[in-house]
């Protein structure tokens, strides 16, 4: 919140008061006399789980308190999987008494082709624990913008109690401000807390900001913000494909897991967020390939992808949506004839692949995809868009299983792969 509370400053956006990790003995405890306590939260770079899960943030009602728990957290390491995050100071922020906690998100969604509002009056918490009937999506126009009967409707479609929708109508709309003038491509307000004012008046107060840019959107640089606060270091991987950035097509990655053993080329927005969260840590990368990528570049893309992770790949995993103006059939021959030639200069290897896919093309591009893994020896499953893309994702996470039991092997004999160099990633 440390810089949350200055971006939604620009818009008037009410939040909890931060002090950053220069704060005084005064200061705190100026702090916690005006509001009762304070917590003590470390500073990462980036997103790195729950940090209250993990016992990683302070809680405190008197100076001394506070200062045990800055020293305590200052530098305190959170791992995530295989994931290791260093923190690099403190902040101390105000406790917001509230009965209510909402989560809010703005974010471009490709499923929608709009903008759309995410939100739920069951805040504090992973989203992904609710079931469908507490969380309200509701795609909404650009041009028109996000006004407040949209957050009105949202919030009664969820049976939402009465004392919270209108304070919301009146302050959510402020962030689409924030989300458009700035070039923001997600902004995520997780908890609100709904703080009671006088006369029982609820104010919707931000008490943590997330949010990312479009690079592509030089916006953004109209905030000034430092350089340091760049989420993490870019590695080798992520920075070539980010050299392929082009009008045309997506081209989004995150290393997952450098360990991981499934490589998810996923398309669509909606089917990496799904992916990236069933495959856990034994995905090595979170991506985005979607918008319609030319040939040339869906092959180059393919290139990159195979050269960095393919080698300690058990499953090649192509996954997406029912694309409507997506040529299958291109990008499907791009990422094929990419995989035939790091066979041929790098040699053969085991290897497994999923297929779920839908939209323009499909059956020739499948068609083309097979032929390419019976010539290369490749077992493969292919799904087409009826199929429940959970559990196409299901089905990868157990052919990883069986592949560390024994398979990798199996497939390497039948490709004539010596066993020096038919392991098994695990």
């Amino acid at each position: 919140m440390l810089w949350g509370a200055k971006l939604l400053n620009y818009v008037d956006y009410p939040t909890a008061e931060v002090l950053g990790p220069e704060a005084t003995g005064e200061q705190i405890k100026d702090l916690i006399d005006r509001y009762g306590s304070v917590l003590i939260k470390p500073v990462f770079k980036g997103g790195i789980g729950k940090k209250g899960k993990a016992g990683l943030i302070g809680h405190a009602k008197d100076v001394a308190t506070a200062m045990r728990e800055k020293e305590r957290l200052f530098f305190v390491e959170h791992r995530v999987g295989h994931s290791v995050a260093k923190a690099g100071g403190v902040t101390f922020e105000s406790a917001i008494p509230a009965k209510h906690e909402i989560y809010v998100s703005i974010a471009d969604d490709t499923r929608f082709r709009a903008p759309t509002l995410t939100i739920t009056h069951h805040g504090g918490m992973d989203i992904e624990e609710l079931p469908a009937d507490k969380i309200a999506r509701i795609p909404f126009d650009a041009l028109t913008g996000f006004k407040g009967f949209i957050v009105a409707n949202a919030l009664d479609s969820i049976h939402a109690p009465a004392e919270i929708i209108s304070p919301l109508v009146q302050q959510l709309p402020k962030l689409w401000d924030l989300f458009s003038n700035y070039g923001m491509s997600m902004l995520e307000l997780n908890p609100i807390r709904m703080m009671p004012k006088k006369h029982g008046r609820l104010v919707p107060v931000a008490c943590d900001f997330k949010c990312s840019f479009d690079i592509d959107d030089p916006a953004w640089q109209r905030l000034n913000l430092p350089r340091s606060l760049e989420s993490s270091s870019y590695s080798a991987f992520e920075l070539e494909v980010n050299e392929l950035r082009t009008y045309q097509g997506q081209s989004d990655v995150f290393v997952i897991n450098e360990q991981g053993t499934i490589t998810a080329m996923t398309f669509g927005g909606g089917a990496n967020a799904l992916v990236t969260e069933l495959l856990g840590d034994r995905g090595t990368i979170s991506s985005d390939f979607g918008g319609n990528p030319p040939y040339e570049k869906m092959l180059e893309i393919s290139r990159i992808v195979y050269k960095h992770w393919l080698a300690q790949t058990n499953v090649l995993f192509i996954i997406g949506g029912k694309a409507n103006n997506t040529d299958i059939y291109t990008t499907f021959r791009a990422m094929a004839d990419a995989l035939r030639n790091y066979f041929s200069t790098q040699g053969p290897r085991p290897l497994f692949a999923v297929v779920g896919r839908g939209g323009p093309n499909l059956i020739r591009g499948m068609a083309y995809l097979k032929d390419t893994f019976d010539g290369l020896g490749i077992p493969y499953r292919m799904f087409g868009h009826d199929s429940a893309m959970s559990e196409v994702v299901n089905y990868a996470r157990a052919i990883d299983r069986w592949m560390r039991d024994g398979g990798a092997v199996e497939i390497a004999r039948r490709m004539g792969i010596t066993s020096r160099n038919a392991g098994s990633s695990s």
